[in-house]
């Protein structure tokens, strides 16, 4: 399966900014993870994070043309407010999964919106960084070895 992992703003920094919310696990632990985990499975995988809006949606975009079957997305801040992200989430019709790394329901009260999610297949929240293997195994079928 060809899958598209996208990050947003300050994803980035994970290790560095605000360890206690985030981990101490830094943004190359994050890709090594996925990238080992999709190669032992035979999955394609692409990994991309930007701070800029316009530069997500273009990789979402250019996900539509280049076949790509699943995408997992961290949309960062652009979750509580991005409707150019959620119309282009929507405009190409592949199944996405929503993934935050913390708990967002337990934390600022602007947090607990995200104008994504409703265009997304489900979210993973809360689970760390294997929040996106979750999302993985959803996305590749994966999960239904174990029911």
């Amino acid at each position: 399966m060809k899958l598209l992992v996208l990050n947003g703003p300050n994803i980035n920094f994970l290790g560095i900014r605000e360890k206690g919310i985030y981990g101490t696990q830094d943004y190359t632990y994050l890709e090594k993870l996925l990238k080992d985990k999709a190669a032992a499975e035979g999955h394609a995988l692409e990994i991309f994070q930007s701070n800029c809006e316009g530069a997500l949606i273009d990789k979402i975009q250019e996900a539509y043309h280049s076949g790509v079957e699943g995408i997992i997305i961290n949309p960062g801040a652009f979750t509580h407010y991005s409707y150019a992200v959620r119309d282009a989430l929507a405009s190409v019709q592949i199944p996405v999964i929503e993934v935050h790394i913390s708990n967002v329901h337990k934390r600022e009260e602007f947090r607990h919106v995200s104008v994504t999610a409703p265009v997304c297949v489900g979210q993973v929240v809360g689970l760390g960084l294997p929040g996106y293997a979750l999302a993985m195994d959803y996305l590749t079928g994966h999960w239904n070895s174990r029911e």
